[in-house]
């Protein structure tokens, strides 16, 4: 048996954090073979633009669905968290190809005039579908147990834990601070040269986020969608029941 209790060995430790970049570099590799693939097949047309949607909406929720893994149950150290938050906010953003990949973002750009009704509702269900496939696809791929970590997971029955470990008031206070900073980043570095925009704003995400956490809000709950979450339990009652089901 692969699930041995009590506390993890560093190499093993080790191990579990080489499978999920693994795991993450699989993720965003087989998602720009698609996009390249579907760009070739659709063009820029409209449908070609929302396969492009879907597809790194895919991406986004599979990544931050193994990220948030790693940080919730893996408790990765937070150096590290912060690291992976930087170099995985700089990848999406120079894969995307334009794709919006958040409703808000959608809603937004239709408030502006930039995308007709029929455009941004289009787009929304592709996002809302893509959180859907993406759940689907790592609970599969985790149910493979290639890692301890993907099989205590599994053992437990994939179920997460709750992303707000503070006051609902003060979440939400530190939430929308925290969206307004990388908003008013991404509105005022249009007319940045792209190499060096995507750092900028990976950059704002990440204080952002090491923000959230000094207000206890768990590292990789907010970026995934509500839609993707399942029923949460508390976080101490999740490890205390782990650890009865591997004795």
């Amino acid at each position: 048996n692969r699930v041995l209790d009590g506390e993890r060995s560093a190499s093993v430790t080790m191990a579990d954090f080489r499978v999920s970049l693994c795991m993450l570099a699989g993720i965003v590799l087989i998602s720009d073979i698609a996009r390249r693939t579907t760009s070739k097949l659709l063009g820029r047309k409209t449908y070609g633009t929302y396969a492009v949607e879907l597809i790194s909406t895919v991406q986004l929720c599979a990544c931050t669905h193994e990220l948030k893994l790693l940080g919730e149950v893996g408790r990765v150290e937070q150096q590290l968290a912060l690291t992976l938050t930087y170099l995985i906010s700089v990848v999406h953003a120079l894969t995307f190809r334009g794709a919006l990949c958040n409703p808000t973002s959608t809603l937004e750009h239709f408030c502006r005039g930039t995308l007709t009704g029929r455009c941004a509702l289009t787009k929304l269900a592709c996002q809302f579908v893509a959180a859907v496939v993406a759940r689907s696809v790592v609970h599969y791929v985790w149910a493979f147990g290639l890692s301890d970590l993907h099989l205590r997971h599994k053992l437990f029955g994939f179920k997460c834990i709750s992303p707000i470990n503070a006051p609902l008031v003060k979440a939400a206070a530190v939430e929308l601070a925290c969206a307004f900073a990388v908003h008013t980043t991404v509105h005022h570095t249009h007319g940045v040269e792209e190499k060096y925009r995507v750092h900028a704003i990976a950059a704002v995400i990440t204080t952002a986020v090491y923000a959230g956490m000094a207000c206890s809000i768990l590292l990789f709950g907010k970026i995934i969608p509500a839609f993707s979450q399942k029923s949460a339990t508390g976080k101490d009652q999740y490890f205390s029941d782990v650890k009865k089901k591997m004795n």
